[in-house]
Parts: structure tokens; C-alpha cells; sequence
């Protein structure tokens, strides 16, 4: 037979050969024999022997939550792989196929809530979804599906080696010989099931972090987290979304909405929180809020943090609730990363990074399910640091526990305004020029010049959660009947204006060519410029005393190079807030027909004129240049220290450079000062307002 007949006839020979049928599956109980099996939401089966971990899945399971986190971090805040991080919050179900199920992701940014199955699968069909993995099935019958859940469990479900490419720290990939099933913190409750694993990313390290957190920088080893968590029961009514809410929206499209509504649906994140007796003016709550505090928390801080965290409980009893709110230690057989706990994690890294409040939410409805905070050990550290600087407290007469009060009453307000976004509640950044009315501002140590002229920390931070905290509590947690509760909801939000309480959130305060006058981070007062003014007095006195008496016993005088960057930067954040006045632009949010101003108003010209001078003031001499007496006190490092990432800018070698941290102190005014959007808004404020500076009137004064 010629070749090319012979290659016509085989595939004719492989369709007539007979086709091997493949092995039955075993039953759920006949697979489960030689396994430990863990009852709970998604029963589990352990092989101990080759640490393999199976999900019973059964018939009828719909859809579920899925959860990934990080247990075991990295510890670089500039990585931002920290112990406790969350990841996305999923709809997903199992879906079978033979011999395969795959973990579908549900798309919830596009949906229709309807009645109309139809309606309903008309948008699930228009819009895509994702398929998280695919599961080998090991055992079935008619009650259950088992499916091998190991080889899931060890990839990379955190998105680590993006995160670490990102950082410019090389590729890096999961090493499955260097990782497993980590057993002990594998475990399944009624209506959550928990599963972690040991990860090892190896490859080529490029940047400069991974060496300083990891003994070998191409080997990194972490812990990851799945928790797959049962739907919340019936009963929870999703909350309309207001800007003067306080809190953030938790948003989706909704195609099922009427013809003349918009089609986008806003509602708020909160707990689920309701009276036992709803008719009473203060009732005990059906199920309180509790929130769990990590017990590696050393003291004092640890009650200091249980203290400020535990400040919401005011505001829930002025919305009409008693003991609502409650904070307590994580009990010792708890695991933090089980959603059935609201946890305030202490996490540790090398550097100083952020704090930090997320949560679990059902991606339907925006009911929190877990609040998880972070918050950083070395805040408070750096805290302590920056009193002690401001004061010289251990020349004679000095009082060291003033600056440890001060760190103390810095990690109360932290802690409380972290919980607060757990609680779903958004920043409100000009509460701090309206007098202190929230703890979720970030607000600059309140500094004074007692009546010898020198630096008080006394009342430093406010106490308590402040008038604008407890309105946003009545608004997201308030207790009303259905049928009232738009009409109360009204009530609170005008009530609110007409004492005076303002909101104003991130986009009014962050970016560098940001208009609002009175919306800043870090700053204090109603006044920015009268408070700039006092703040540079504030500085100028610390900068005089600042020196040995800063330091305590034992520790080098090379030392004074990183306390003296917090002193001599003092007055960075209310330069910002000053340079919003140039060109700024007050206005409030506002809704047609709610009764709020909808106007905006230029800041005056003779203002604008005012914060010119002052800022050009904080490039002068007088300002910028440090005292000479620094020149002989900064020494170099000490044997067995070294210059880190807090020591201040220097080109003079080892020696302490003067000169360099002016330059950055100037260029940190001008930065924002002659910002692009910040001048162009000007010129289009002056040709509708001659007296109002003109942008050649400011390049030509700087």
C-alpha cells in the first residue's frame, strides 16, 4: 500500500477502533475512607498523607462569596504586601461539566433586578464573566460532587507576582515543589469554609526591596488565603447612597431600572444592624458590631487603640442604639482572616507605611460582612519621634511622657478613623476646619506655644468621634420602618446643613492643583493662612531648642538627622493647604431640589493675594535656611549606623547637608503653588475677575 493511501486509511482504523470507557467515579463515602473529612459550609476531605485537600460540593449549592487574602505578608510598605491584605470580594458558583466544574465569576458591575427571568438573562448574557479555575472531579453521586481543590489553592490568587513586577522587583512565579496546603489554618464552619496555603515565588530579583524583608531575595515565601462564604441571609435592605451621607458608594447598572430613572444604582456599604424593639427611642441591637483587636498589640497601645476604636459607640447611641458597638480582644482560637470576625490587625514592616480600613461586602447588595483594619506598628513609633523633636524633652525640665501621650492620642484617633471605614464611611477632609467635627480627617497634631514660649503637645488630637460622625452614623445605621425611611433619611441630611456640618472627601483634597479652601490633608483651622502663620512659630521655636536635649540617653547624636526632617518640614502640609487659596473655589455637594447652595465662589482676590505673599514667605531665607548651630551637632553616622529612607536629602557626603532639604522644602511650595491646573484656573478666574491675581502676577512674584 503507497504511503498516502496508508495516511487516508488511519484515521478510518482510530474510528473503528473500540473506545475505553473511563474508570466510574467512587461515591463521596467511598473516596472519603482514607481521609479526614472537616464538616462545615463546603465539607472537606484531607489526604495527611500527601497534604491533598478536596471540597465536597453539594447538589444543590447556588452561588457563594470567595474571598482571597494574605495572612503571612511581605512586610515592605512600598511592595504593599502586608499580613491581613484583602483581595476583591467575588460572586461565584461551581458549575459542573463531566468531569470538570469550574469556579464561574458572576459579573455584578452590569445586572438586572428583576422579577423577569427573562429580563434577567438578557444582561447576564450581553456581558462576560470570568472563570476563576477549573477542578478535576474525583468522586460523585447524585447528593455531592468531590473535586481536587489542591491545585487551585497553590496558584496565585493574590496576584503577588504582578504586584512584584509592578514594583519593578523582576518576575517572579509560584514554585509548586517549594509550596503546600497549609493544614493548620484549613478549616470549615456552617457558613464559611477557610483554606490557606504555603507559597514560595521564586525568580530573578531586579529592584531593591525584596532583599531587605526576605532572607534570599529570589525565594519569597508567603501565605495565602481562600475563604468561601455562604450568601447573608434574607433581610438585609440596601440603603440609598447620598454625598451628604458621609459614606462611599457602593455602585452597579442596573438595566431593569424604569425609562426616566438612571440606570446606575447607588447605595451605601454598612454593616447589617437593627433595634430589638424598633418602636423604641434606644434599644439594644438584634446582633451588635464587634470588632476584634489583634493580641499581638503590645501595651500601652493596645488599650489605647481599644479606646479610640471604641468612640463609634457613641455615635451609635446618639442614632438610638445601647452598646451597639463593641471592641474586644481576638479571642485565642480565632483565626483573623475568618470572615465571621471584624478584625484591627497590627502589622509590621520595615518601613513607615499607611494604616488602613477594607472589608468583606456581598457584591450584590454592598453589606459589609467583614471589617478588616491595618494598621502599621511604626506610626505611633514615628509618632513618639516627632514630639520628642518638637520638644527637647530630656534637657532639665523636660517631660518625656508628654510626647508618649501624644503618640498614644495619635493611635486613638487612627484607630477610630480606620474603623470608620470599615463602617463604610468615607474621608472628610474639611472637618478640621470646621472645628473637629469627624475623626475621619487627617488631622495635624494640634501645636502651641505655651506662655514661656515654647512647644505644648497638650490636647494635641481631639477625643471622640465629632458631631459630622454621629450624623453619618443616623444616616447609614438609623433604624427605620421601610416605608419612612427615604423621608427620614431627608431629614438627617438637612438637618446637617442647617447646623452647619460640611462634607468634602478625596477628590477636594488630594490632588496637587486642588481647589477647595478649606478641604486639606494634615492640616488644622478654619484659617489656613493664620494657621500657617502660627505653625511657623511653632517650628521656628523648635528649630531653636532642637538639638542634644532632643535625644536620650544612650542614643547617637547621629540621630538628630532623621528627628530633624519632621521639624524642619513642619509647615509642608499647611503650605498646601494655603496654596489652595490661590485660584481656589468654594463650593459644597448639591442635589436639584434638596435645598443645599448649588453655587461656587472664587476665593476673593485680596485672599488669593494674602496666601501669595505668605507662600512666597515660606521660600525666603528666614524660612528655609536651618540654624548654624545644627551644623555642629549633626554628626555623622555613628559606627553601625547607617542613613535610611527618614534621614533627610543630603549631596555633602557624610556630613549633615544644610542646603539640600531647603531645596526640597522650596520645591515642595512651588510644586503646588505653580501647578498647571491650579494656573490655568486662575487665568480663567481673572478674565472674569480683574482683581483677582493674574498668572503673570504670580510667575512674576516668584
Amino acid at each position: 500500500m503507497s504511503r498516502p493511501a496508508l495516511l487516508l486509511l488511519l484515521p478510518l482504523l482510530v474510528l473503528l477502533a473500540p473506545v475505553q470507557a473511563a474508570e466510574p467515579l467512587p461515591t463521596p463515602e467511598a473516596f472519603a475512607e482514607d481521609k479526614r473529612r472537616v464538616e462545615g459550609y463546603f465539607p472537606l476531605l484531607v489526604d495527611e498523607d500527601t497534604a491533598a485537600v478536596y471540597l465536597e460540593i453539594p447538589a444543590d449549592q447556588g452561588d457563594f462569596i470567595f474571598q482571597s487574602s494574605l495572612p503571612r505578608g511581605v512586610g515592605s510598605n512600598d511592595l504593599g504586601l502586608d499580613r491581613g491584605q484583602l483581595h476583591d470580594t467575588r460572586l461565584v458558583a461551581f458549575e459542573r461539566f463531566g468531569r470538570r466544574v469550574l469556579l464561574r465569576e458572576r459579573n455584578t458591575e452590569y445586572r438586572a433586578d428583576s422579577d423577569s427571568a427573562a429580563e434577567r438573562l438578557a444582561v447576564e448574557t450581553a456581558f462576560g464573566t470570568s472563570v476563576l479555575w477549573g477542578f478535576d472531579v474525583v468522586a460523585w453521586d447524585e447528593a455531592a460532587t468531590v473535586i481536587d481543590y489542591t491545585p487551585f489553592l497553590l496558584t496565585d490568587s493574590h496576584a503577588l507576582a504582578a504586584r512584584l513586577k509592578e514594583a519593578g522587583e523582576g518576575s517572579f512565579a509560584v514554585d509548586a515543589g517549594r509550596s503546600a496546603p497549609y493544614l493548620d489554618r484549613t478549616k470549615a464552619f456552617p457558613r464559611n469554609t477557610e483554606l490557606e496555603a504555603v507559597l514560595t515565588f521564586t525568580g530573578a530579583p531586579e529592584g531593591e526591596q525584596l532583599g531587605t524583608v526576605v532572607p534570599e531575595a529570589t525565594a519569597v515565601t508567603v501565605h495565602t488565603h481562600h475563604s468561601l462564604v455562604a450568601l447573608p441571609e434574607d433581610g438585609y435592605r440596601p440603603r440609598a447612597f447620598h454625598p451628604m451621607s458621609g459614606f462611599w458608594s457602593h455602585d452597579w447598572v442596573d438595566y431593569a431600572q424604569p425609562l426616566e430613572a438612571d440606570l446606575v444604582r447607588r447605595v451605601i456599604p454598612r454593616h447589617r444592624l437593627a433595634k430589638q424593639d424598633p418602636d423604641a427611642e434606644q434599644s439594644p441591637p438584634v446582633e451588635p458590631i464587634v470588632y476584634h483587636v489583634d493580641p499581638g498589640v503590645p501595651e500601652p497601645i493596645r488599650s489605647a487603640l481599644i479606646e479610640g476604636a471604641s468612640w463609634w459607640n457613641d455615635a451609635f447611641e446618639a442614632a438610638g442604639y445601647e452598646n451597639a458597638f463593641r471592641v474586644r480582644l481576638l479571642p485565642e482560637d480565632a483565626d483573623p482572616m475568618d470572615v465571621r470576625y471584624n478584625v484591627i490587625q497590627w502589622v509590621h514592616r520595615s518601613t513607615r507605611g499607611w494604616s488602613y480600613g477594607s472589608s468583606v461586602r456581598d457584591p450584590r447588595t454592598g453589606e459589609i460582612l467583614k471589617g478588616h483594619v491595618t494598621l502599621g506598628s511604626l506610626r505611633v513609633r514615628q509618632d513618639l519621634r516627632i514630639a520628642r523633636a518638637l520638644t527637647a524633652p530630656f534637657g532639665e525640665g523636660g517631660d518625656p511622657a508628654a510626647a508618649t501621650e501624644m503618640a498614644l492620642a495619635r493611635i486613638r484617633q487612627l484607630a477610630a478613623h480606620e474603623v470608620g471605614h470599615t463602617l463604610g464611611l468615607s474621608h472628610n477632609y474639611v472637618a478640621s476646619a470646621d472645628g473637629g467635627t469627624s475623626v475621619m480627617d487627617y488631622p495635624h497634631p494640634r501645636l502651641t506655644l505655651d506662655a514661656d514660649g515654647e512647644v505644648s503637645l497638650e490636647d494635641a488630637y481631639d477625643v471622640g468621634v465629632g458631631a459630622w460622625d454621629r450624623h453619618a452614623i443616623a444616616y447609614g445605621y438609623g433604624d427605620f420602618a421601610p416605608e419612612e425611611e427615604a423621608e427620614a433619611l431627608e431629614r438627617i441630611v438637612s438637618a446637617a446643613r442647617t447646623a452647619g456640618l460640611r462634607f468634602l472627601s478625596d477628590a477636594e483634597a488630594r490632588p496637587a492643583d486642588a481647589a477647595h479652601p478649606n478641604a486639606h490633608l494634615w492640616d488644622n483651622g478654619g484659617e489656613p493662612l493664620a494657621e500657617l502663620e502660627r505653625l511657623l512659630a511653632v517650628r521656628a521655636r523648635a528649630l531653636e531648642t532642637f538639638g542634644p536635649d532632643t535625644l536620650p540617653a544612650g542614643a547617637p547624636y547621629s540621630d538628630l538627622q532623621e528627628l530633624f526632617v519632621p521639624v524642619y518640614f513642619l509647615h509642608r502640609y499647611q503650605t498646601e493647604a494655603a496654596a489652595h487659596l490661590v485660584a481656589g473655589l468654594d463650593y459644597r455637594y448639591a442635589l436639584k431640589g434638596d435645598g443645599a447652595p448649588a453655587g461656587q465662589t472664587p476665593v476673593d482676590g485680596e485672599t488669593q493675594r494674602a496666601a501669595l505673599d505668605l507662600l512666597l514667605r515660606t521660600l525666603s531665607a528666614e524660612v528655609l535656611a536651618p540654624p548654624p548651630a545644627l551644623l555642629d551637632v549633626v554628626l555623622p553616622k555613628s559606627h553601625g549606623e547607617r542613613r535610611t529612607r527618614e534621614s533627610p536629602p543630603a549631596r555633602t557626603g557624610l556630613a549633615f547637608d544644610a542646603v539640600t532639604p531647603a531645596e526640597a522644602a522650596a520645591e515642595h511650595t512651588l510644586h503646588f503653588l505653580l501647578h498647571p491646573g491650579r494656573l490655568a484656573r486662575l487665568a480663567q478666574q481673572h478674565a472674569v475677575d480683574l482683581s483677582i491675581p493674574s498668572v503673570s502676577e504670580v510667575l512674576a512674584a516668584t
